[in-house]
């Protein structure tokens, strides 16, 4: 489910100390019922899970993955040169002493971003191309009922009119077809792996 911005702004994550000059451009509520303990385990869904757009993924999907990943090799858009430590510098760079010291965190697999760190309660990855600087920010929120679930929020900075053009033309794709089928993808890949929780 879709939440307000002010589900990832109200809260006091880490998150904020380093990336002020970021957008909160999403945030959702993840069917990821748990105790207090299991963000590691949503975190290693998220690091050593199956690469979007792969099997156990809706067509459209796969085929909204597919044509992103086909544009980005015509148009350069994912050269290294463009990414973190290329066109931007790593928000590592940023950390006060205590994150530094902190773990920081698995780095995905098949995804492309990179751990910046991991806390308790929240973890946060980044990603840079020539269109934009992202992070993905995971935390672990009470649901309510006496127990947590998950919650994702992407914010992201633009890299100038390309960037902007780029986030304005897949908002609608976002919505219609990859972040519903993320999120499904999400709740049943948790459900099947309860019982490693256990």
């Amino acid at each position: 489910m879709r939440l307000p911005n002010a589900a990832h702004t109200s809260r006091p994550w880490r998150i904020h100390e380093i990336a002020g000059d970021f957008r909160v451009e999403d945030v959702w509520a993840l069917p990821t019922p748990g105790g207090p303990d299991d963000l590691p385990y949503l975190v290693g869904q998220f690091t050593e899970g199956e690469e979007p757009g792969k099997a156990g993924s809706s067509r459209v999907y796969r085929a909204l993955f597919a044509i992103r990943w086909q544009l980005g090799r015509l148009l350069h858009l994912d050269d290294a040169e463009g990414g973190v430590g290329g066109r931007v510098r790593s928000l590592r760079d940023r950390l006060p002493e205590d994150l530094l010291a902190a773990p920081r965190g698995p780095d995905s697999d098949s995804l492309p971003f990179r751990s910046v760190y991991l806390l308790h309660d929240e973890w946060a990855a980044e990603l840079a191309n020539r269109t934009v600087h992202a992070v993905l920010h995971l935390g672990w929120v009470p649901d309510g009922a006496g127990g947590y679930r998950g919650q994702m929020a992407v914010l992201v900075k633009p890299n100038g009119r390309l960037g902007a053009a780029y986030m304005l033309g897949i908002k609608p794709f976002r919505y219609i077809g990859v972040y519903p089928a993320l999120v499904r993808s999400i709740g049943r890949r948790w459900e099947e792996t309860a019982g490693q929780r256990r």
